[in-house]
């Protein structure tokens, strides 16, 4: 004798979804309203990110004096972190964002420096190999810095294209300081990426082609356990 289905009494008793409720409740709102990213990527950089940086490097700065040019000024993040700390700041942008004494003018437009020691947080279109084909990196070491240093994504140096390859064949930085925290540039917590400073100084020879060492870097600076990625 064949024993009584429960096919039935599963259909009968399985929950049904009350008329009008969405199947599926996590569905993300389409009417959200989306970030909306600056024209010119102007991502100010939070007063500990400089900080940090320069609790490793403020002397390896000095040792090129105390002018520094911050080349993507912007309100002056960057520049007032280095200015706290001693440094006289030239600041230069192609907007003024209220950085007192502001030079208006692209960065492409400098034929010289006006200092020898640039720091800043370039315009990610302008750095990156997809869109800015790394040319800021390009024109900064064209003018000749002795010392170069810029906060940039952790995966920058990862692309291949447009002629990084052989750019960092011929100028590998001489430094890589990992930020071991996320930088919450835009106020919104939970950002999506890591971000390293690179660094080239003339007074420290690199290690050779495609070649620099990375080390990690804490925001409560100075740390002890500053070390060297193996």
């Amino acid at each position: 004798m064949t024993a009584p289905s429960s096919k039935g009494l599963f259909l009968a008793t399985k929950p049904k979804p009350a008329l009008g409720a969405p199947l599926i409740v996590d569905l993300p709102r389409q009417d959200a309203p989306r970030e909306v990213r600056d024209p010119l990527d102007f991502d100010p950089t939070p007063p500990d990110a400089t900080e940090a940086f320069l609790s490793v490097e403020r002397d390896f700065i000095l040792a090129h004096g105390r002018r520094v040019w911050e080349t993507a000024v912007g309100a002056g993040h960057i520049a007032g972190v280095l200015a706290a700390h001693g440094f006289e700041v030239i600041g230069s942008d192609v907007v003024d964002r209220g950085f007192p004494g502001v030079i208006l003018r692209s960065f492409f437009d400098f034929e010289t420096a006006p200092a020898p020691i640039q720091i800043t947080n370039p315009p990610y279109s302008e750095i990156n190999a997809k869109h800015g084909h790394g040319r800021w990196l390009r024109h900064a070491l064209g003018l000749r810095p002795g010392y170069l240093a810029m906060l940039l994504n952790a995966d920058w140096a990862a692309a291949r294209i447009n002629g990084l390859d052989a750019l960092f064949a011929e100028f590998p930085p001489t430094l890589e300081y990992l930020c071991c925290w996320k930088i919450d540039f835009r106020g919104g917590g939970s950002p999506p990426q890591r971000n390293s400073w690179f660094l080239w100084d003339i007074n420290r020879p690199p290690m050779g082609p495609n070649t620099w060492p990375r080390r990690r870097l804490y925001r409560d600076a100075p740390d002890p356990r500053q070390e060297t990625l193996l």
